[in-house]
């Protein structure tokens, strides 16, 4: 399994960062390459620029300076998204990955007459940990935006039978060490029901007994 984990938040000291601690050391419990790419941290630049606009279509050239980018996403089989959700949404600088990263000729074809054709049939696995503000009813109630441009738009791009997973720690101004710890046992458990992993690894207490009380309640 090879995996690559798409991670937003600008502070190493959220939650977030340790949702993303727990979601690497449950792939590597399970044997997988792991990749990161912590969009933040490498200051990537989600700004869709006029020269880039006008070079969209353009197959030759519309990966400039976005190569690791697209080799990272042509390497994986299993896709992760890492991220708080704000404003119903997708951070913005998560917002731009997508705009800039799936591209035609990466993540769709791109026909003269009928609807886009996929191009990531190789990612069989595509999965969201996040963050809400917001309770689950007023999130649903939105529309849950975030959740439908993942698991609907780029669930689109993937593989015919494409397995996927949600899961979300609502009302987070409101949490608790108690519930942020759940939380995280509940997302190792999430992931390892997405990727199959064997029955004694999922049985192990190793992840799960690591306690994040002091894990501060950032989106």
């Amino acid at each position: 399994m090879k995996a690559l984990v798409i991670y937003c938040h600008p502070s190493p000291a959220s939650f977030n960062a340790a949702i993303l601690e727990r979601v690497v050391a449950t792939l590597e419990q399970a044997q997988a390459d792991v990749q990161v790419i912590d969009l933040y941290r490498d200051g990537f630049d989600p700004a869709l620029c006029l020269k880039d606009w006008q070079a969209y279509e353009d197959c030759s050239c519309n990966t400039n300076g976005i190569e690791a980018h697209v080799e990272a996403l042509r390497w994986c089989d299993t896709l992760l998204f890492v991220y708080p959700t704000w404003w119903y949404g997708l951070p913005a600088v998560l917002k731009g990955w997508c705009d800039r990263v799936l591209v035609p000729g990466v993540a769709f074809e791109m026909p003269a007459s009928r609807d886009i054709e996929p191009s990531l049939s190789h990612i069989k696995r595509l999965g969201v940990f996040t963050t809400c503000g917001a309770s689950r009813w007023l999130t649903f109630f939105i529309g849950a935006p975030g959740r439908r441009t993942i698991l609907r738009g780029i669930r689109l791009l993937c593989a015919r039978r494409c397995r996927t997973a949600f899961l979300a720690h609502y009302l987070m101004d409101a949490s608790t060490a108690e519930t942020r710890s759940r939380h995280l046992d509940r997302v190792v458990r999430k992931l390892q029901r997405l990727i199959g992993a064997p029955r004694h690894i999922q049985s192990e207490d190793g992840l799960e007994d690591k306690s994040h009380s002091q894990t501060p309640p950032l989106r």
